[in-house]
C-alpha cells in the first residue's frame, strides 16, 4: 500500500496477548485493519469483528470516517476482552464519577 494517503485516527494502544501488559500502538486506521488481521486476535467468528474488519476497510477506501472505524474496533476489542487505552481509562473515570458524586465544599468544622 505504498503511495496510499494514511487515514488517522485519534491514536489508541491495545492490550495484546491477554492480560500481559503488552499493548500495540495504532495511528491509523491501517493499523486497526493490521491488528484485526493478525492471527492473536480472539473472537474472529464474533460480528463486533467483522463490523470493525469492514468499517476499517471502508474508511481506506474513504467510504466510511475513520472515527467509525475507530469506535467498531475498540467494540470488537472489549468483547474480545482486550485493554484500549486511552478509552479504558476514560470510561473508567466516568464509572468512578458516578459512584462518587462530586461533594460541594461547605464551612468545615
Amino acid at each position: 500500500m505504498a503511495g496510499e494517503i494514511p487515514v488517522f485516527i485519534s491514536p489508541i494502544d491495545v492490550e495484546i496477548e491477554g492480560n500481559t501488559g503488552r499493548y500495540r500502538h495504532a495511528d491509523t486506521v491501517e493499523d486497526l485493519a493490521a491488528m484485526l488481521l493478525s492471527s492473536k486476535w480472539a473472537l474472529s467468528k464474533a460480528p463486533s469483528f467483522h463490523r470493525a474488519l469492514m468499517t476499517s476497510l471502508e474508511a481506506l477506501e474513504f467510504y466510511a470516517d475513520a472515527a467509525s472505524a475507530r469506535a467498531a474496533f475498540v467494540a470488537a476489542a472489549h468483547e474480545a476482552g482486550l485493554h484500549v487505552l486511552p478509552d479504558d481509562v476514560a470510561e473508567t473515570r466516568k464509572a468512578a464519577e458516578k459512584k462518587e458524586p462530586h461533594r460541594e465544599a461547605g464551612p468545615r468544622e
